[in-house]
Protein backbone atom coordinates (compact mmCIF):
# COMPACT_ATOMS: atom_id res chain seq x y z
CA UNK A 1 0.00 0.00 0.00
CA UNK A 2 1.04 3.52 -0.92
CA UNK A 3 3.20 5.39 1.42
CA UNK A 4 4.83 8.55 0.50
CA UNK A 5 6.39 11.79 0.90
CA UNK A 6 6.43 14.48 -2.37
CA UNK A 7 8.27 17.53 -1.62
CA UNK A 8 6.52 21.23 -2.97
CA UNK A 9 8.94 23.43 -0.63
CA UNK A 10 12.04 23.27 0.61
CA UNK A 11 13.35 27.01 1.35
CA UNK A 12 13.62 28.47 4.71
CA UNK A 13 12.08 32.01 5.51
CA UNK A 14 12.07 33.43 1.79
CA UNK A 15 12.00 31.80 -1.33
CA UNK A 16 14.93 31.39 -4.08
CA UNK A 17 14.19 31.50 -8.00
CA UNK A 18 14.41 27.75 -7.50
CA UNK A 19 13.27 26.91 -4.20
CA UNK A 20 9.50 27.00 -2.77
CA UNK A 21 8.67 27.61 1.44
CA UNK A 22 7.97 24.56 3.07
CA UNK A 23 5.08 22.38 2.06
CA UNK A 24 4.79 18.48 1.24
CA UNK A 25 1.95 16.08 -0.03
CA UNK A 26 2.06 12.99 2.52
CA UNK A 27 -0.01 9.98 1.16
CA UNK A 28 -0.54 7.51 3.49
CA UNK A 29 -2.92 4.54 1.61
CA UNK A 30 -4.00 6.59 -0.45
CA UNK A 31 -5.27 9.74 2.17
CA UNK A 32 -3.55 12.64 0.85
CA UNK A 33 -2.39 15.13 3.74
CA UNK A 34 -0.70 18.60 3.46
CA UNK A 35 2.05 19.41 5.66
CA UNK A 36 2.72 23.07 5.89
CA UNK A 37 1.38 25.68 3.25
CA UNK A 38 4.12 28.08 2.26
CA UNK A 39 3.84 30.52 -0.37
CA UNK A 40 2.57 29.20 -3.77
CA UNK A 41 1.65 25.55 -2.19
CA UNK A 42 -0.86 25.93 -5.04
CA UNK A 43 0.75 26.66 -7.46
CA UNK A 44 3.02 23.67 -6.80
CA UNK A 45 0.31 21.04 -6.50
CA UNK A 46 -0.53 22.41 -9.73
CA UNK A 47 3.17 22.00 -11.05
CA UNK A 48 3.19 18.09 -10.06
CA UNK A 49 -0.87 17.17 -10.85
CA UNK A 50 -1.13 16.65 -7.28
CA UNK A 51 -5.44 17.51 -6.96
CA UNK A 52 -5.94 19.37 -3.82
CA UNK A 53 -9.70 17.77 -3.89
CA UNK A 54 -7.87 14.94 -2.31
CA UNK A 55 -6.48 16.56 0.11
CA UNK A 56 -8.43 15.61 3.46
CA UNK A 57 -6.17 16.93 6.06
CA UNK A 58 -3.37 19.90 6.66
CA UNK A 59 -1.28 20.71 9.35
CA UNK A 60 0.58 23.48 10.06
CA UNK A 61 3.31 23.56 12.37
CA UNK A 62 3.93 27.28 13.27
CA UNK A 63 2.58 30.68 12.50
CA UNK A 64 5.87 31.77 10.40
CA UNK A 65 4.98 33.03 7.33
CA UNK A 66 7.03 30.72 5.06
CA UNK A 67 4.84 28.13 6.51
CA UNK A 68 1.04 28.79 6.11
CA UNK A 69 0.66 32.36 3.92
CA UNK A 70 -0.24 29.42 1.06
CA UNK A 71 -2.80 28.16 3.10
CA UNK A 72 -5.52 31.54 2.44
CA UNK A 73 -4.92 31.09 -1.39
CA UNK A 74 -5.34 27.04 -1.15
CA UNK A 75 -8.31 27.51 0.83
CA UNK A 76 -10.22 29.50 -1.29
CA UNK A 77 -9.38 27.97 -4.67
CA UNK A 78 -10.75 25.06 -3.00
CA UNK A 79 -13.85 26.76 -2.30
CA UNK A 80 -14.25 28.64 -5.84
CA UNK A 81 -13.70 25.14 -7.01
CA UNK A 82 -16.63 23.93 -5.16
CA UNK A 83 -15.47 21.26 -2.87
CA UNK A 84 -18.30 19.89 -0.61
CA UNK A 85 -15.75 17.23 1.31
CA UNK A 86 -14.92 17.73 4.80
CA UNK A 87 -11.05 19.49 5.77
CA UNK A 88 -9.53 19.49 8.77
CA UNK A 89 -6.88 21.66 9.61
CA UNK A 90 -4.77 20.83 12.10
CA UNK A 91 -2.56 23.73 13.84
CA UNK A 92 -1.73 26.25 16.49
CA UNK A 93 -4.27 27.88 18.31
CA UNK A 94 -4.37 31.26 16.55
CA UNK A 95 -4.34 30.09 13.00
CA UNK A 96 -8.17 28.96 13.21
CA UNK A 97 -9.35 32.85 13.85
CA UNK A 98 -6.88 33.91 11.46
CA UNK A 99 -8.35 31.84 8.68
CA UNK A 100 -12.07 32.79 9.52
CA UNK A 101 -10.95 36.37 9.96
CA UNK A 102 -9.65 36.18 5.73
CA UNK A 103 -13.19 34.71 4.95
CA UNK A 104 -14.76 37.53 6.89
CA UNK A 105 -12.83 40.24 5.74
CA UNK A 106 -12.99 39.09 2.03
CA UNK A 107 -17.01 38.51 2.62
CA UNK A 108 -16.06 34.58 1.91
CA UNK A 109 -18.78 31.91 2.54
CA UNK A 110 -17.11 28.65 2.91
CA UNK A 111 -19.51 26.13 0.71
CA UNK A 112 -18.04 22.85 2.30
CA UNK A 113 -17.17 21.57 6.57
CA UNK A 114 -13.96 23.21 7.70
CA UNK A 115 -12.82 21.62 11.09
CA UNK A 116 -9.95 22.79 13.28
CA UNK A 117 -8.51 21.19 15.77
CA UNK A 118 -5.55 22.96 17.79
CA UNK A 119 -2.52 21.48 18.44
CA UNK A 120 -0.40 22.25 21.80
CA UNK A 121 3.63 22.34 21.60
CA UNK A 122 3.77 20.95 25.40
CA UNK A 123 4.41 17.32 24.63
CA UNK A 124 3.37 14.69 22.18
CA UNK A 125 -0.15 14.11 21.48
CA UNK A 126 -2.22 11.82 19.34
CA UNK A 127 -4.22 13.98 16.66
CA UNK A 128 -5.59 11.73 14.45
CA UNK A 129 -6.71 8.20 14.37
CA UNK A 130 -8.02 6.21 11.12
CA UNK A 131 -8.37 2.95 10.27
CA UNK A 132 -5.15 2.55 9.06
CA UNK A 133 -2.70 5.20 10.56
CA UNK A 134 -2.00 7.71 13.58
CA UNK A 135 -0.42 11.22 14.03
CA UNK A 136 0.92 12.44 16.54
CA UNK A 137 2.13 16.15 17.20
CA UNK A 138 5.97 16.66 17.94
CA UNK A 139 6.84 19.21 20.58
CA UNK A 140 9.75 21.41 18.78
CA UNK A 141 11.91 24.38 20.23
CA UNK A 142 11.60 27.84 18.09
CA UNK A 143 11.14 30.92 18.69
CA UNK A 144 7.12 30.57 18.86
CA UNK A 145 5.12 27.77 19.56
CA UNK A 146 5.77 24.71 17.24
CA UNK A 147 5.19 21.34 16.44
CA UNK A 148 6.54 18.49 14.29
CA UNK A 149 4.39 16.02 12.98
CA UNK A 150 4.78 11.64 13.35
CA UNK A 151 2.58 9.80 10.94
CA UNK A 152 2.39 6.19 12.04
CA UNK A 153 0.69 2.89 10.42
CA UNK A 154 -1.50 0.71 13.00
CA UNK A 155 -0.29 -2.75 13.04
CA UNK A 156 -2.41 -3.94 9.76
CA UNK A 157 -4.17 -7.85 9.78
CA UNK A 158 -2.21 -11.35 9.13
CA UNK A 159 -1.84 -12.71 5.89
CA UNK A 160 -3.55 -16.39 4.98
CA UNK A 161 -1.22 -19.15 4.25
CA UNK A 162 -3.33 -20.27 1.55
CA UNK A 163 -1.74 -23.42 0.58
CA UNK A 164 -1.92 -24.85 4.45
CA UNK A 165 -5.33 -23.24 4.88
CA UNK A 166 -6.49 -25.03 1.47
CA UNK A 167 -4.85 -28.52 2.58
CA UNK A 168 -7.03 -28.63 6.26
CA UNK A 169 -9.73 -27.82 4.51
CA UNK A 170 -10.66 -24.50 6.47
CA UNK A 171 -13.80 -22.93 5.49
CA UNK A 172 -13.27 -19.21 3.52
CA UNK A 173 -15.94 -17.75 6.16
CA UNK A 174 -13.14 -18.13 9.08
CA UNK A 175 -10.48 -16.30 7.14
CA UNK A 176 -11.35 -12.94 8.95
CA UNK A 177 -10.59 -14.21 12.08
CA UNK A 178 -7.16 -15.71 10.91
CA UNK A 179 -6.16 -12.73 9.46
CA UNK A 180 -7.27 -10.84 13.28
CA UNK A 181 -4.93 -13.38 14.80
CA UNK A 182 -7.59 -16.13 16.21
CA UNK A 183 -6.77 -19.93 16.04
CA UNK A 184 -9.08 -22.13 14.43
CA UNK A 185 -10.92 -25.49 15.66
CA UNK A 186 -11.00 -28.07 13.20
CA UNK A 187 -14.50 -30.67 13.59
CA UNK A 188 -12.34 -33.17 15.19
CA UNK A 189 -11.76 -30.27 17.52
CA UNK A 190 -8.17 -30.35 17.54
CA UNK A 191 -6.85 -26.54 17.41
CA UNK A 192 -4.59 -25.11 15.19
CA UNK A 193 -2.26 -22.01 16.48
CA UNK A 194 -3.02 -18.98 13.75
CA UNK A 195 0.71 -18.86 13.47
CA UNK A 196 0.49 -22.18 11.52
CA UNK A 197 -2.66 -20.75 9.14
CA UNK A 198 -0.80 -17.18 8.59
CA UNK A 199 2.11 -15.23 7.74
CA UNK A 200 3.17 -12.07 9.79
CA UNK A 201 1.64 -8.49 9.09
CA UNK A 202 3.03 -6.01 6.73
CA UNK A 203 5.92 -3.70 9.13
CA UNK A 204 4.57 -0.98 10.66
CA UNK A 205 6.27 2.11 8.33
CA UNK A 206 6.70 5.64 10.02
CA UNK A 207 7.26 9.28 8.60
CA UNK A 208 8.33 12.35 11.13
CA UNK A 209 8.18 15.82 10.10
CA UNK A 210 10.41 18.14 12.26
CA UNK A 211 10.19 21.18 10.99
CA UNK A 212 11.69 24.67 12.72
CA UNK A 213 13.55 23.40 15.44
CA UNK A 214 16.84 23.97 17.81
CA UNK A 215 18.33 20.76 17.70
CA UNK A 216 16.93 18.64 20.38
CA UNK A 217 18.44 15.26 21.52
CA UNK A 218 15.52 15.15 23.72
CA UNK A 219 13.31 13.70 20.62
CA UNK A 220 15.30 10.15 20.50
CA UNK A 221 12.50 8.92 22.10
CA UNK A 222 9.52 10.20 20.48
CA UNK A 223 11.67 9.61 17.25
CA UNK A 224 12.84 6.25 17.82
CA UNK A 225 12.96 3.90 15.00
CA UNK A 226 11.28 6.20 12.27
CA UNK A 227 11.75 4.65 8.65
CA UNK A 228 12.20 8.38 6.88
CA UNK A 229 13.00 11.24 9.09
CA UNK A 230 13.03 15.15 7.86
CA UNK A 231 14.86 17.03 9.83
CA UNK A 232 15.09 20.49 9.41
CA UNK A 233 18.75 21.69 8.32
CA UNK A 234 19.06 25.72 7.57
CA UNK A 235 22.56 25.81 8.18
CA UNK A 236 26.05 24.05 7.61
CA UNK A 237 27.39 23.38 11.18
CA UNK A 238 30.25 26.88 10.49
CA UNK A 239 26.85 28.98 11.28
CA UNK A 240 26.15 26.58 14.65
CA UNK A 241 25.67 29.89 16.48
CA UNK A 242 23.35 31.39 13.83
CA UNK A 243 21.39 28.29 14.29
CA UNK A 244 21.02 28.78 18.41
CA UNK A 245 19.72 32.57 17.91
CA UNK A 246 17.30 31.48 15.71
CA UNK A 247 16.46 28.35 16.94
CA UNK A 248 17.04 26.55 14.06
CA UNK A 249 19.31 23.23 13.09
CA UNK A 250 22.60 22.25 11.09
CA UNK A 251 22.98 19.88 8.71
CA UNK A 252 24.94 18.01 11.45
CA UNK A 253 22.76 18.22 13.99
CA UNK A 254 20.48 16.50 11.80
CA UNK A 255 22.54 14.00 10.38
CA UNK A 256 23.28 12.93 14.30
CA UNK A 257 19.42 13.43 15.17
CA UNK A 258 18.84 10.59 12.55
CA UNK A 259 21.73 8.69 14.23
CA UNK A 260 20.49 8.88 17.74
CA UNK A 261 16.84 7.99 16.80
CA UNK A 262 17.50 4.62 14.68
CA UNK A 263 16.22 5.85 11.60
CA UNK A 264 16.16 4.03 8.30
CA UNK A 265 16.45 7.32 6.00
CA UNK A 266 16.95 11.29 6.79
CA UNK A 267 15.65 14.06 4.89
CA UNK A 268 17.30 17.36 4.40
CA UNK A 269 15.18 20.81 4.17
CA UNK A 270 14.16 24.02 5.46
CA UNK A 271 17.89 25.27 3.18
CA UNK A 272 18.78 28.91 3.63
CA UNK A 273 18.71 30.72 0.65
CA UNK A 274 22.43 31.48 1.19
CA UNK A 275 22.81 28.32 0.02
CA UNK A 276 22.71 28.24 -4.02
CA UNK A 277 24.81 25.22 -3.99
CA UNK A 278 23.03 22.06 -1.46
CA UNK A 279 25.97 19.40 -1.55
CA UNK A 280 27.83 21.16 1.29
CA UNK A 281 24.59 20.22 3.48
CA UNK A 282 24.31 16.70 1.82
CA UNK A 283 28.21 15.99 2.83
CA UNK A 284 27.86 17.52 6.40
CA UNK A 285 24.86 15.30 7.05
CA UNK A 286 26.41 12.38 6.21
CA UNK A 287 29.61 12.31 8.15
CA UNK A 288 27.59 11.66 11.29
CA UNK A 289 24.68 9.57 8.80
CA UNK A 290 24.81 7.62 5.71
CA UNK A 291 21.95 7.50 4.12
CA UNK A 292 20.87 10.89 3.69
CA UNK A 293 18.90 12.88 0.63
CA UNK A 294 17.91 16.21 -0.10
CA UNK A 295 14.30 17.19 -0.30
CA UNK A 296 14.45 18.84 -3.57
CA UNK A 297 11.48 19.60 -4.85
CA UNK A 298 9.25 17.19 -7.21
CA UNK A 299 11.09 14.02 -5.84
CA UNK A 300 8.80 11.58 -4.25
CA UNK A 301 10.34 9.58 -1.34
CA UNK A 302 8.86 6.21 -0.29
CA UNK A 303 8.78 5.02 3.15
CA UNK A 304 9.91 1.79 3.81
Amino acid sequence: MSFDVTILGCSSATPTVDRHPSAQVLNVRDTLMLLDCGEATQNQLLHYRISHHRIRYIFISHLHGDHFLGLHGLLATINFQGRQEELTLFGPPDLEAMIMDYFKFSGTYLKFPLKFVATQDQEQAKILETNYFEVFSIPLRHRIPTTGFLIREKEGLRHINAARCEELNIPFAHYKDLKEGKDYKDEDGKVHLNEELTFAPDQIRSYAYVSDTRFSPDLKEILQGVNLLYHESTFLHELVERAEETFHTTALEAGQMAQMCGASKLLLGHFSARYRDLTPLLEEAKSAFENVHLAIEGVRFTVD
